[in-house]
């Protein structure tokens, strides 16, 4: 939204022809450097009303921000499952762990195996067969 008026050329020359009637061409130009330092200050107004209206809409959107965030670290779902699921595993794999801390050994002993039948012990260890 432009808040100041549109001139065209022909209107700026009527302006321009009234104000050398009114107030002359002798002062002409002091009015004209007091008219410019009112418009730059009314310009430099301007902007610094729209720059504290856009500094305070970020603030605010950054004060939203800041609570989403606060809000999801609250409430984090990830951890949430991540907890849940430790938990439902915990029993089986204190099971497992369990299971690793026995006192008996992993591999079952075997029997002694028997001589073979009919073979005479010395020929066997020899490695000659009769």
């Amino acid at each position: 939204m432009n808040l100041s008026p549109q001139f065209g050329f022909f209107e700026l020359v009527v302006v321009a022809i009234v104000a050398l009637i009114v107030v002359g061409p002798k002062d002409l130009p002091r009015l004209m450097r007091e008219a410019g330092r009112w418009a730059g200050k009314a310009r430099r107004m301007a902007q610094d009303f729209r720059n504290a209206f856009d500094q305070m809409a970020r603030e605010s959107e950054m004060e939203e921000m800041r609570r989403e965030i606060e809000s999801l670290k609250r409430n984090n779902i990830v951890a949430d499952a991540g907890r849940s699921l430790g938990d439902a595993v915990k029993p089986v794999r204190d099971e497992v762990e369990g299971i690793g801390r026995t006192d008996r050994p992993h591999t079952p002993e075997l029997p002694d195996a028997p001589e073979p039948a009919g073979l005479d012990p010395s020929v066997v260890e020899g490695g000659r067969a009769p």
